[in-house]
């Protein structure tokens, strides 16, 4: 099936137990989506948020919170500021890994984009190590018995590769990384948070983009399990949607372009493992929030 009849099959069957909006305090006037996963370090709870004016495009901020309740988090005044987009977070030997895309400009318009990476383990002095291939967001890292895998996404596919250290990571090794059959010759999509499963097995929580009208783009949240010795993509499953969220109007967000309409784009940033045994979803919405769901275990038979 294509991904729009498995899409069509997800919302007759799916099971949703709990939704949230995520409350972000202390960047009043700006809007704050496309997070990483909340992750814990030194015994908080934190979350890397892009923050972004509603009528602004391309010019945005990655900034840490720290949560303060359910579904709250607020901003660390005093963290650094970093000139990114949609950030993500792995940890590789014991540090804190902090990837995003920036786009630089050029006589005041963006100018193609890239992966930046920086590392470390105080949050408050993360240094800058490397940086990906011109043209290329949502490179993703994941621990693994044998090294570091990672996930490109060249022109929408997505290709995976592996290192021995972290010191090795650079724009031409994530350049030459093998394209693994996740999606269909006319899809496209990304990795967005990657989980090792045991054996050789990752769970791998993505997004998956389609059009089939001029105004809108679709983003929906996807999940699939890849065999990195097997080299076979297991399991690809929609695990959730727009419509699973809190409502939220995002058709106005990309200013000068209103052709395009964001009310149908949840933009996955991974999945945090509940004490109940289910998960919790977490996404960014039509680009002006993120979101929070209950659902399933995408990965539960797989888990070793």
């Amino acid at each position: 099936m294509n991904i729009e009849q498995l899409r069509d099959e997800f919302e007759k069957t799916k099971k949703v137990y709990d939704c949230a909006l995520i409350k972000f305090i202390g960047v009043e006037g700006f809007d704050v989506y496309n997070c990483s996963i909340p992750f814990v370090w030194n015994g908080n709870k934190y979350i890397y948020g892009r923050v972004e004016k509603r009528d602004e495009w391309a010019r945005s901020w990655v900034r840490l919170f720290k949560e303060t309740d359910k579904d709250e988090f607020t901003l660390v005044k005093e963290s650094m500021i970093y000139q990114l987009e949609d950030p993500y977070i792995a940890e590789i030997g014991g540090e804190l890994v902090l990837g995003g895309t920036h786009v630089p400009y050029r006589c005041g318009e963006p100018n193609s984009f890239s992966g930046y990476f920086y590392r470390g383990k105080d949050l408050e002095d993360l240094f800058y190590f490397t940086t990906g291939p011109d043209g290329m967001k949502d490179i993703r890292l994941v621990e693994l018995p044998e090294g570091i895998g990672i996930f490109s996404r060249p022109n929408g596919r997505v290709g995976f590769t592996m290192i021995s250290d972290i010191n090795e990571l650079n724009d031409e090794v994530i350049s030459n990384a093998k394209i693994i059959d996740m999606f269909d010759e006319n899809e496209y999509g990304g990795c967005n948070q990657c989980y090792y499963l045991g054996g050789s097995l990752i769970g791998v929580i993505a997004h998956q983009a389609y059009s089939n009208c001029p105004n809108m783009i679709h983003y929906i949240n996807i999940s699939c399990v890849y065999d990195y010795k097997a080299d076979k993509v297991l399991d690809k499953k929609v695990i959730g949607t727009i419509t699973c969220y809190p409502h939220v109007d995002g058709s106005k967000k990309v200013p000068g372009k209103p052709e395009r309409d964001m009310s149908d784009v949840s933009f996955s940033s991974g999945i945090v493992l509940r004490n109940d045994g289910k998960v919790d979803l977490y996404s960014g919405l039509c680009d002006v929030c993120e979101g929070r769901i209950t659902i399933d275990d995408p990965f539960s038979e797989y888990r070793q």
